[in-house]
């Protein structure tokens, strides 16, 4: 049975704090990558202690970068990931960085947005994505990971093309069904699908549509209450044999008890939704 989780931070990113860890008592999460100056041998040996304590699994490290802006569709285009070419040689390093942290702490995954990779196979940049995330892969293989893609600034075709390009096999996706009806790039259910023999973690969230899907942001909302179907989601996840966590993101870092609550509602409704599945 699929075991739930949720999106945590230590001091970076806006997953939930240890205090929420705590009170919900799930038994798995993903984190965000701590800063840069957090990722030390002891804060390492502190967090190892800190989640034996609590019973939690770490499933996948997150990367992150300074200068990342998600205030429109057009600023993710220039400021996301390892997509835009004055930062992509440090954040390259970043991330090597932090696939040896992620190792430290007893996990085998690693994961990050991308960014917005050009569409066109014969643009010059693309073949130079190709090969950093090829570089990145590649130090992921020597510490016995797999790099995972989230999902959603491409369709399911393009991240396919771009997974084939790239030619790894520890190169998977997490896939985020919320993320496809954000940027406007697809119905979630129909890319999973297409997306099943990559996907190897999972976000469990939920938006509604942009009136102008693909130009303007749609809208992230409690799990339940948008467009994603979550029911149908976790059967769908079921009919591709998927049997990682169930992740769930909330960021609304700005409402601390909102996200608590909701995300305690979240937990609730996956599991009587999961419970049904499997009877």
């Amino acid at each position: 049975m699929n075991p739930i989780g949720v999106f945590a931070s230590v001091d970076a990113g806006l997953g939930v704090s240890w205090d929420v860890i705590k009170r919900i008592g799930v038994p798995t999460i993903q984190l965000h990558a701590p800063h840069q100056g957090s990722r030390t041998t002891a804060n390492i040996e502190r967090l190892r202690t800190q989640m034996k304590e609590m019973g939690v699994e770490v499933t996948a490290v997150f990367g992150g970068f300074e200068g990342e802006s998600y205030a429109d569709i057009p600023t993710v285009g220039r400021t996301i990931g390892l997509v835009p070419p004055t930062t992509r040689a440090s954040r390259l390093a970043e991330m090597i960085e932090i696939s040896d942290f992620t190792r430290g702490l007893g996990c085998d995954t690693v994961a990050l947005h991308i960014g917005v990779v050009p569409h066109d196979r014969n643009d010059p940049d693309r073949a130079r994505i190709v090969e950093v995330t090829q570089t990145l892969c590649d130090h992921c293989t020597a510490n016995d990971q797999y790099l995972h893609l989230e999902t959603g600034q491409e369709t399911a075709e393009d991240l396919i093309a771009f997974i084939h390009d790239c030619d790894r096999t520890n190169l998977r996706i997490n896939f985020d069904p919320a993320n496809m009806i954000l940027y406007g790039m697809g119905q979630p259910l129909d890319a999973l699908r297409q997306l099943a023999p990559w996907v190897r973690s999972v976000h469990c969230k939920d938006a509604t549509w942009s009136d102008q899907p693909g130009v303007t942001w749609g809208r992230e909302v409690p799990l339940g209450q948008g467009a994603v179907d979550i029911k149908a989601y976790l059967q769908t996840l079921r009919e591709i044999n998927y049997e990682g966590p169930l992740t769930i993101e909330r960021e609304i870092p700005e409402d601390p008890e909102r996200q608590f609550r909701e995300i305690g509602d979240a937990v609730r409704l996956l599991e009587r939704y999961r419970d049904e599945i499997a009877t």
